[in-house]
């Protein structure tokens, strides 16, 4: 984005959008549970919120119902942190078309879109926040602006190479050798589709909640499968790792504002104007106090890594543009994710001052080449929301995975079984982790097997 852009948009002197007096239907789409789980006897409702784990049911797609790749799903909302579950799922099939493009000659572009060209699968998490009107528009939205992405460039997907015109037009006889030396791979195409998909969700998300004068945000983790490979994105705090008999690998990386905090800092020390005076950019072990005034303590800045000494001013006593530690901290006392969908209304408590322009929406992608993988069985792909996260870490669910899986090979839908254990291990009903650990969040599962997937997603 160009720095003009930025500026009007974001920083003092224009004016800022300011969210509608929300209508009796103003709501962009209605508040329900994932299509898949219908006839699963889940309620669209809030009844099943309650602080009591054993009163709060872990839902599951019925058993005649099949996800792709036989993946298993679960879920169970949170104990009375907010109305409704926050968390949206989606999954599906991806078919992706053909375009021909028509001659420079024509007045207008013509776009022929033939019959289905590419196929792949899709599973999708969204945690929201301020509500779960984002993330619902996000589970109904994301997978159609992939689509639209992926079409746009499938050319260039299904090439050995990537052609630097996708028109097939030749302007230099040496362009291969350019885009050879600039490392270019077809793998690069789809995660570009990802990353556009992503920026064009988050504009259709401002979008309808500024029209309809709603507010909210949302993580989302998206696992794609094309040619035989799994493309995961991720922008926020869910996770996905996958498990094998003798492997744990992490597929994604969180985005906190501690894990960003270097990057928010240096947005902070080039648009100052964005902390509107109310905060300080620096990092202290902890928030400074009066009798902290001309002493020589710890800090950080935007271009540090490290830590050195600073004699303490009046300025430093502001409040930290990033506060607390681990999964307490928080950006502008605020929010506790540094990337997602949404928030475009979001304003600091009682203040204009904006938290949109620290986040992105762009998603970190990992991609895994299950071809070159030699997969046995219980080879697995968990995905799921912090709430999982924040009571197992990634060697118990691991060890879950291995300890359920051989024991039931001959269930059909076991991996929605596993699915449901691992949340019910997060209430405090499993014994077996020893911890007695709850997680009171909203928790979403996707268990998804590898050595099944067989047909490979690939061209017709």
């Amino acid at each position: 984005m160009s720095a003009g852009w930025f500026r009007r948009r974001f920083l003092p002197g224009g004016p800022l959008p300011t969210p509608r007096p929300a209508g009796p239907h103003a709501s962009p789409v209605p508040y329900r549970r994932p299509r898949f789980l219908r006839g699963s006897g889940s309620s669209p409702g809030p009844a099943d919120a309650s602080r009591r784990p054993d009163a709060r049911p872990v839902r599951s797609p019925s058993r005649g119902r099949t996800l792709p790749w036989n993946a298993g799903y679960a879920e169970i909302i949170n104990a009375e942190k907010s109305e409704f579950n926050e968390d949206q799922a989606a999954c599906g099939k991806l078919r992706i078309r053909r375009c021909e493009f028509g001659t420079e000659e024509e007045q207008e572009w013509l776009t022929v879109c033939s019959e289905e060209f590419l196929t792949g699968h899709y599973w999708a998490l969204f945690d929201g926040h301020g509500g779960p009107a984002a993330a619902i528009l996000a589970a109904n939205t994301l997978h159609s602006c992939l689509r639209r992405q992926l079409e746009a460039v499938v050319e260039g997907v299904v090439a050995s190479q990537p052609p630097m015109h996708l028109s097939g037009r030749c302007v230099c006889l040496s362009d291969p050798q350019f885009v050879e030396e600039k490392g270019i791979r077809t793998e690069d195409l789809v995660i570009g589709a990802l990353e556009n998909a992503f920026q064009e969700c988050d504009e259709v998300i401002g979008r309808e909640l500024e029209a309809s004068g709603q507010m909210g945000g949302c993580t989302a983790l998206v696992a794609v499968s094309l040619q035989g490979k799994l493309y995961v994105a991720n922008a926020g705090d869910s996770r996905a790792i996958l498990v094998r008999r003798d492997e744990i690998r992490p597929l994604s990386s969180e985005f906190t504002p501690e894990t960003e905090r270097q990057r928010i800092q240096q947005l902070a020390f080039i648009y100052p104007e964005l902390l509107a005076g109310e905060f300080t950019r620096l990092e202290f072990p902890r928030r400074l106090k009066g009798d902290d005034l001309g002493q020589k303590v710890l800090f950080r800045d935007h271009h540090m890594s490290g830590w050195s000494y600073k004699r303490v001013e009046k300025s430093d006593l502001k409040y930290p543009l990033i506060h607390g530690q681990g999964r307490q901290a928080r950006l502008l006392g605020t929010l506790a994710v540094s990337r997602g969908l949404g928030d475009h209304q979001l304003r600091v408590l009682d203040t204009n001052i904006q938290l949109k322009p620290f986040l992105l929406s762009v998603p970190q992608v990992t991609v895994l080449d299950v071809d070159q993988l030699a997969l046995q069985e219980e080879d697995v792909v968990v995905m799921a929301t912090d709430g999982l996260w924040d009571v197992l870490s990634n060697e118990q669910v691991a060890w879950l995975v291995r300890s359920f899986l051989p024991a039931n090979q001959q269930d059909p839908h076991r991996f929605s079984e596993l699915a449901q254990m691992l949340i019910h291990s997060t209430q405090g009903k499993d014994g077996s982790m020893g911890e007695g650990q709850v997680s009171y969040d909203d928790v979403s599962v996707f268990v998804i097997p590898l050595h099944s997937q067989g047909q490979r997603d690939s061209g017709h």
